[in-house]
């Protein structure tokens, strides 16, 4: 049954909705946008009906939340009001409601109108689907042609994927940048991460599998990578009009190998002007450098790279991030152990 939402700061209204829409929906009321608040952390809904004049934080106030949030942004919103005019209308359809219902509100208008959005927004999610199914293929090719072209870091792209996944997960779990991550879905941005490499794809196959250490002068060349990378996936949000997932994509790939102190490339940026994708792939990225094996190098053990990234924190690496990966450090080494 499909889960509908109810806000309205007039118990008396919500007790009516209640008993208009039941049996036909799993109804939650409440009466403030805080509580719908609290509740959507354990319950996500398929529909909100929300009222407009509300005190402390109003419809128009809570829906700009909703719509800021990854995880809210989807679900459809019916502004319930007892005032109507065309510019109340015209600005809750500007910040994304599907639809208005005046109060006292007529029980088959409302059920007709429910109905008439579900089954709108379960065509967009089938539409979505087909289209981030087809996305992922494409993501998959690319990333695959990189990997395919670089003969060296064989696994790199999923091990790092898998780092992602487990730095963000701890982060969120002991609460660090919390506004910045407002939103992230760690299964999204380390399927994002796999595309910080594809800079790679305009440097030299002689270069990028050169059996030996790079001269300054190659190296210098493989350093453009993170900024093809960045112009690469900027060009594609450019013709697809693609947002969050490629947003993501594109600072993973420009900005992974800055560095905490300013030292890194290829803009030099220092503490947090690094933004925080390139910040957590520089971690992900350097752990898996460190334990493979290089044309001019051995692969280090897991308790080396651990070594090596506590030196570097607050140089290389943003210090509150090494303090993540060093709480979840055995995490990292099972991703490095299973693949």
């Amino acid at each position: 049954m499909k889960v509908i939402f109810v806000v309205d700061d007039s118990a008396v209204n919500l007790i009516k909705a209640k008993q208009a829409l039941e049996g036909h929906y799993d109804i939650f009321t409440m009466l403030s946008a805080a509580k719908m608040f609290t509740l959507l952390e354990k319950v996500t809904p398929d529909l909100i009906l929300l009222d407009i004049e509300m005190p402390e934080m109003d419809g128009f106030a809570a829906i700009k939340m909703l719509k800021e949030n990854e995880l809210t942004r989807y679900i459809p919103v019916i502004f319930l009001t007892a005032f109507s005019d065309e510019t109340r209308e015209y600005h809750g359809l500007e910040l994304g409601a599907v639809d208005f219902i005046a109060k006292p509100f007529s029980v088959p208008i409302v059920l007709r109108r429910i109905a008439h959005q579900l089954h709108v927004n379960e065509l967009i999610k089938r539409r979505t689907e087909r289209i981030e199914q087809l996305q992922n293929n494409v993501i998959f090719v690319l990333a695959d042609m990189v990997e395919s072209r670089d003969k060296i870091t064989s696994g790199h792209v999923e091990r790092t994927s898998e780092y992602i996944k487990t730095l963000i997960e701890g982060m969120q779990q002991h609460g660090l940048y919390m506004e910045e991550m407002n939103g992230w879905n760690k299964d999204m941005l380390s399927f994002s991460a796999r595309l910080h490499d594809i800079g790679k794809i305009s440097v030299s196959d002689l270069i990028l599998n050169k059996p030996a250490k790079l001269t300054e002068e190659e190296f210098e060349i493989m350093k453009t990578h993170s900024q093809e990378g960045e112009r690469i996936i900027q060009q594609i949000i450019a013709g697809t009009g693609e947002g969050i997932f490629l947003h993501h994509a594109k600072y993973f790939a420009g900005y992974h190998h800055e560095h905490w102190d300013g030292n890194g490339y290829h803009r030099g940026l220092k503490g947090e002007e690094i933004p925080l994708q390139g910040r957590i792939m520089a971690v992900a990225d350097a752990y898996d450098a460190i334990t493979s094996k290089r044309p001019y190098k051995e692969a280090f053990s897991h308790e080396r790279a651990v070594e090596i990234i506590t030196e570097e924190a607050g140089k290389q690496f943003d210090p509150n991030i090494v303090e993540i990966f060093l709480d979840i450090k055995e995490k990292f080494k099972a991703v490095r152990v299973s693949r």
